[in-house]
Parts: C-alpha cells; sequence; structure tokens
C-alpha cells in the first residue's frame, strides 16, 4: 500500500465471523483515511451502542468486536451510520513526541545494508531517518509494536526477502516504506536502523501503552553513553520521551 489521497466513497461494512464487523474506509495507507478510523473508534468509545465490546483501529478499517445476543448486525451498523456524520467532534488532539534512537552501528545492526540498498552513507541515511515527522498509524503484531507512516522516499527499501535473527527491544525499524518501532525481540522482515531505550509497552504502567493512534513522533539521535544512562531510567520506570500537545 502506498500513500495516497482520502477515499471518498462511504464506508464498507464487512464481516470477520460472527461477532467482529470490518469498516473499511479505504485502500491505502494515508493519514485522512486514518483520521477517519479514528474519529469513529472516538465517537463509539463516547456512545458505544450495547453489546459493543472492544475496536481495534488500523491503518484503514476499524474492527468492532461485539456480542450478537445483545446487538443485531443491523442495530449496529446502524449505530455506526448514526456516528459518522458527528464522527471526529470528540476525537482528542494528537501529541507530538521527540523519542530518542541511538544509530551507532552497535544499536543499528542493519543500517550499512540499507545505506548499500539506498546508495547513501550511513550517517545520511541516520540523517534522512531522524528528519522526518512520522504518524502512528496503529499497534499491531505484539504489544506496543507501533506502525508508523511518513518514511522518507530515499528509505522506502523492500522488506526483507527472509526474517533476520530477533531484533532486540526497542528496535527502532523500517521495510517495506513503512517505519516501525519494535518491543519484545523476535526475528522480522524489517531492517533494524536504530533502537530506542523508551518502552511503548509497559505492563503495569499507566498507560501501558505511551503513545497514541493518531499522534506523530520524531526520532532524537543519542550517543552510546546517552542511550545507556537513558536506558537505565526507563527501566527504573521513568518515561525518557517527550511530548507536547499538537
Amino acid at each position: 500500500m502506498t500513500a495516497a489521497g482520502p477515499d471518498p466513497t462511504p464506508p464498507r461494512f464487512l464481516d470477520a465471523g460472527e461477532a467482529a464487523l470490518v469498516v473499511e474506509f479505504g485502500a491505502v495507507v494515508d493519514p485522512a483515511v486514518n483520521g477517519r478510523v479514528l474519529a469513529l473508534d472516538a465517537a463509539l468509545s463516547a456512545q458505544p451502542p450495547p453489546g459493543l465490546s472492544e475496536t481495534v483501529p488500523t491503518y484503514r478499517s476499524l474492527m468492532i468486536h461485539y456480542d450478537p445476543l445483545v446487538l443485531a448486525r443491523a442495530d449496529l451498523v446502524q449505530a455506526i451510520q448514526d456516528r459518522l456524520p458527528r464522527a471526529g467532534a470528540g476525537q482528542r488532539a494528537g501529541r507530538c513526541w521527540r523519542v530518542p534512537c541511538c544509530y551507532d552501528p552497535a544499536f543499528a545492526e542493519d543500517i550499512a545494508a540499507v545505506a548499500e540498498r539506498a546508495g547513501l552513507d550511513v550517517a545520511a541515511v541516520a540523517d534522512l531517518h531522524a528528519g522526518a515527522e512520522y504518524r502512528v498509524y496503529m499497534y499491531g503484531f505484539a504489544p506496543g509494536f507501533a506502525y508508523l507512516g511518513g518514511l522518507p522516499e530515499g528509505l522506502a527499501v523492500p522488506r526483507r526477502p527472509s526474517p533476520r535473527p530477533p531484533h532486540p527491544p526497542g528496535a527502532v525499524m523500517i521495510g517495506g516504506g513503512l517505519a516501525a518501532i519494535g518491543t519484545f525481540p523476535m526475528p522480522t522482515g524489517w531492517y533494524v536502523l536504530g533502537r530506542t531505550p523508551e518502552r511503548l509497552f509497559a505492563e503495569g504502567r499507566d498507560p501501558a501503552f505511551l503513545i497514541e493512534s493518531g499522534d506523530t513522533l520524531r526520532f532524537e539521535p543519542v550517543d552510546a553513553a546517552a542511550f545507556a544512562a537513558l536506558e537505565r531510567r526507563a527501566a527504573a520506570g521513568e518515561i525518557v520521551a517527550r511530548s507536547e500537545a499538537a
């Protein structure tokens, strides 16, 4: 999927089994499309119909889990359509985050490979990555795994043909024209460009998920010594990323 203008057509309603409905707003990774997803999510959270149990926003759709013994599908669709005209009126204002990231080779296992693919040197890759503003589209795949849009075209390398060994916690990655921040170590088809000491997900912290869908962020380069100091603070429970209202 590539960025494009918002889809002007009405949303599609797609069944996902007998107890979930997907409301699809478009077929592209685009801030306007994602904004419609988050606006409906906010409207349903503010005024949920009886029987709605959970909503899951993605790039371009909202999955709605519901109890079909309490809420009929037709009634759910009507509730959604009733909220669509005013969806967005109560949507939260996003926050802008500054997330520390170390691009030192010890923390950026794949930066040389990306530099070779992109026809750049390693320093230029780090500068280009850190100079962009990213939109947090959604969490997925694992708790706290954040999918980001806004990757510069010069870094739009394809995903790996096969997974690399597990990345470390806090890996800052790119692949397939998108960026991501990982949480738990796991094999991946993304390229690791750096690492953040911040915990986007911390069980027992309030909030457990630090950054919300619809927020924006920039990566703030730090050296290895600063990373080590920030990691100690983050491990002690301190939030080391900085934020302000958009």
